[in-house]
């Protein structure tokens, strides 16, 4: 199998225009996830914000393309992606594995000298906060098991072998992506930090999410939600709100 595809228009998607100003929010999605998952947070921001969402190979329309199953390599890549992109204030926002993802890319680009306006990172504990974590070793039918437990995925698609001979390859490789990630301990952004966190998630303590502050130089706060892992999909108007107030507020 060939490397996966650097065309921008593969990796990068924009389900909406927006406006030809002001910033950009870009959507890292979580393990298994696709760039659909935030459709939704398109259409309520486009008109503040143009909004992308990433698409990693492996799944869907890039189904053909081998899986990248190390943060760094899917980091690289996106840097290089986005690189037509710089030209506006960059907001971030990535779920789970996505905002580790996410703070990665940051980091690469403020070595550029771009800083982001924001980071939102939620659904994940901090970089430097450790669990020893096997996911990705075990069966089909453990890693089945865990996606279940934390009910973000549609149950109809874990049920039907079709559906999960094409999506287990790429789920695989995100949790080995992720599971397998160490911050190297240095690397602090310069840009502000909003984390995002469920209350009954069993991936993330608070006090899990509260270490962020320790990978910013700016501010961080930390924002509670009734629920669990998925919990953005139960308060998608506060969440949109938030985002909404960091995309219009006035540049500077």
């Amino acid at each position: 199998m060939t490397a996966p595809s650097m065309d921008v228009e593969l990796w990068v998607r924009r389900f909406h225009p927006g406006p030809a100003w002001g910033p950009r929010l870009v959507c890292f999605p979580h393990a298994g996830g696709s760039a659909v998952a935030f459709h939704p947070t398109s259409k309520a921001l486009s008109p503040v914000a143009e909004v992308l969402s990433l698409q990693y190979p492996g799944r869907q329309d890039r189904l053909g393309e081998p899986c990248l199953d190390s943060i760094a390599e899917l980091a690289d890549a996106i840097v290089a992606v986005l690189a037509p992109k710089l030209d506006r204030p960059l907001v971030f926002l990535g779920h789970s594995m996505g905002a580790v993802l996410a703070f990665e890319v940051a980091v690469r680009l403020e070595r550029r000298g771009v800083v982001l306006r924001r980071l939102f990172a939620s659904g994940r504990r901090a970089p430097s906060r450790v669990r020893d974590e096997s996911i990705h070793l075990g069966t089909d039918a453990e890693l089945v098991a865990e996606v279940q437990r934390l009910s973000g995925t549609d149950e109809s698609l874990l049920t039907d072998p079709a559906v999960l001979s094409i999506v287990l390859p790429a789920l695989r490789a995100d949790y080995r992506a992720v599971e397998t990630y160490r911050h190297d301990g240095g690397a602090r952004l310069r840009c502000p930090v909003t984390v995002l966190t469920g209350d009954r998630d069993p991936r993330v303590s608070l006090d899990e999410a509260s270490a962020w502050v320790d990978h910013t130089t700016a501010d961080c706060d930390v924002k509670v939600f009734a629920g669990g892992h998925f919990f953005l999909n139960d308060h998608p108007a506060q969440i949109n709100d938030l985002l909404a107030a960091e995309l219009s507020r006035p540049a500077g």
